[in-house]
């Protein structure tokens, strides 16, 4: 039985039956701390469990996500949700952070080996890493225990024996952590569940605290920078809040997900943007399968009430469409689209964003071009790779010359049995300039 010497309240249950069961089965030299906060400079981190055994101090995250997750990149992706960033990445930043201030405090630490391991508690959760970067970071209860029980993490030149620095690490755990008292508040958003992110943004799933058992939602959480000065801030501020505005000018429609609020914390030090918590699963996860002609129809119904209000989604991939468990599908990832005439732009951002095989030709080296056409080239990419026979009206939306593309709405008219005329000469010129 293991020791608890200290700790915040428990966020869900999740994280309470990961904690009874090293409680109750771990050796009994073992220690925990759970649900505190790691401050580095002005960023404060929370961890949801830190153990120490014999040869180590490691870092637990808790995710209770069920089913099959595929690993792509540095993003996960769950059924039936949106994708979110890997929590492996987000806590090994985390470990070096801790490890930094255990190293400030006592300089002799520096031999002790600080671990990172994220634990999927559901039966059912099955993380598939075809590129091997984040499996051997990942275990589920089962294997808990094993896993902090293995030597051989430990890495080269780090002791093998943290016992003789049990005092020195307990001194610096102590002056360097706090108890997390409460599960993260954002406005009257009470957090349920942590499910990712990264450095610039943490997603949540939450529920309004005055109205308990009310239906859930999405929370996206911007970092910003505070200090900066004060153009830099306005700059910083646009490109948070470029989804909001971006999905503000959009009226409702069954197709796009739907945006709640938007709102500051604190001294603008971070950025909330509330969403429909949509419960789908990515397209992404559909490749190799065919996911019918209707997927592709709701696609172009939402990019042609998009582009009919004046919005370039700019990002349109099967990664920023969602396949409901209905099985229709809705466009989200407006971070970086284009609402119209503004005095600002987030396109200079666009290329350390973007998925280059759904670019259209003509914008592969200039981004800040695209328009309502290369968002169609994008969908045509996406329906030849999700239809077993793609319509002819596929092929014109990948044509290379984006003047002679269909617009979404024609293209849509099309798939549901309506005639699109083919464009006169003055036409095609017209849509050329515009473009």
């Amino acid at each position: 039985m293991a020791e608890i010497v200290g700790g915040g309240r428990p966020v869900n249950d999740a994280e309470r039956r990961v904690i009874a069961h090293l409680r109750d089965s771990a050796p009994s030299d073992w220690l925990l701390l759970h649900n505190v906060e790691v401050p580095r400079g002005d960023d404060v981190f929370e961890v949801d469990l830190i153990v120490l055994t014999g040869h180590s101090i490691v870092i637990v995250d808790v995710k209770g996500t069920r089913g099959r997750i595929e690993v792509s990149g540095t993003r996960w992706f769950p059924p039936r949700r949106e994708a979110f960033g890997s929590p492996v990445a987000k806590l090994r930043g985390t470990a070096r952070a801790l490890k930094g201030l255990l190293v400030d405090k006592h300089r002799a630490l520096e031999r002790v080996y600080v671990d990172s391991l994220v634990v999927l508690t559901s039966p059912d959760a099955q993380l598939i890493d075809p590129g091997g970067r984040d499996e051997g970071n990942v275990t589920d209860l089962f294997g808990l225990i094993p896993t902090l029980k293995d030597g051989t993490r430990v890495r080269r030149g780090c002791t093998p024996d943290a016992k003789p620095y049990l005092t020195a690490i307990l001194d610096a755990l102590n002056a360097s952590v706090r108890r997390s008292t409460a599960p993260p508040r954002f406005g009257n958003w009470e957090v349920e569940e942590q499910l990712g992110g990264d450095a610039k943004v943490t997603e949540y799933r939450a529920f309004n605290a005055t109205l308990p058992g009310s239906e859930t939602v999405l929370l996206r959480v911007y970092q910003a920078d505070p200090m900066a000065d004060q153009d830099s801030r306005i700059a910083e501020r646009q490109r948070i809040a470029n989804a909001y505005a971006t999905l503000a000018r959009i009226p409702p429609h069954p197709n796009i997900v739907r945006s709640r609020d938007f709102f500051a914390i604190d001294d603008e030090s971070r950025f909330v943007l509330v969403l429909d918590d949509v419960h789908g699963q990515a397209l992404h996860l559909r490749l190799g399968q065919s996911a019918g002609l209707g997927v592709l129809k709701d696609l172009l119904a939402g990019l042609a009430h998009a582009h009919a209000n004046g919005i370039v989604h700019r990002q349109l991939s099967p990664a920023s469409v969602l396949v409901t468990d209905d099985g229709h599908a809705m466009l989200t990832g407006f971070d970086y689209a284009k609402p119209g005439p503004r005095n600002y732009t987030v396109a200079h951002e666009l290329s350390n964003v973007l998925d280059a095989q759904y670019v259209a030709p003509e914008c592969q080296d200039r981004p800040d071009l695209m328009t309502a056409a290369s968002d169609v080239y994008a969908a045509g990419v996406i329906a030849h790779q999700f239809l077993e026979e793609a319509p002819e009206i596929v092929q014109r939306m990948l044509d290379r010359n984006p003047a002679r593309r269909p617009t979404a709405a024609e293209a849509l008219a099309a798939l549901e049995g309506g005639e699109v005329p083919q464009k006169s000469r003055l036409s095609r010129l017209f849509r050329r300039l515009g473009s």
